[in-house]
């Protein structure tokens, strides 16, 4: 075989290691922003709807809070609201996910979230109003 030919194959054979390489590291990179967060009640977002193609946004519910995680290339946006200021929850069913608005006390824009199945937004609900329950002392409904 000819010298330049030779070095023309290596020339691609290395392109497409180094393409391999750098394509593994970005999958890589993106798994780890998705991850899961800590805790019992966490709703991830399906991939499959606006704004959540690349880093699905979670809401994270815990009895003190709500918080709304928007993972982005660089660092996250973070949205957090006392269990005590949420006023209104609202759900918005569309064909096969649903939108879920969470209204507070203070006046600030709601924290939205898209692309959550019906199960998980009813279930986001349920939780938000359970803690807010055992806040206040009553009991559940």
């Amino acid at each position: 075989m000819d010298e330049t030919a030779q070095a023309g194959t290596e020339w691609w054979v290395w392109a497409l290691l180094i393409a391999a390489v750098v394509l593994g590291l970005v999958g890589f990179y993106i798994n780890w922003k998705t991850r899961r967060l800590p805790g019992e009640h966490v709703f991830q977002a399906s991939r499959w709807t606006r704004g959540n193609r690349i880093f699905p946004a979670q809401v994270q519910i815990t009895p003190q809070s709500v918080t709304m995680l928007q993972p982005q290339w660089i660092g996250k946006r973070e949205e957090s609201a006392h269990i005590a200021h949420i006023s209104s929850i609202e759900i918005d069913t569309n064909m096969v996910f649903s939108d879920v608005s969470i209204e507070t006390t203070g006046g600030h824009n709601p924290l939205v979230c898209h692309g959550h199945t019906k199960g998980d937004a009813v279930r986001i609900k349920h939780t938000i109003e359970q803690f807010q329950s055992e806040y206040y002392g009553r009991p559940k409904a």
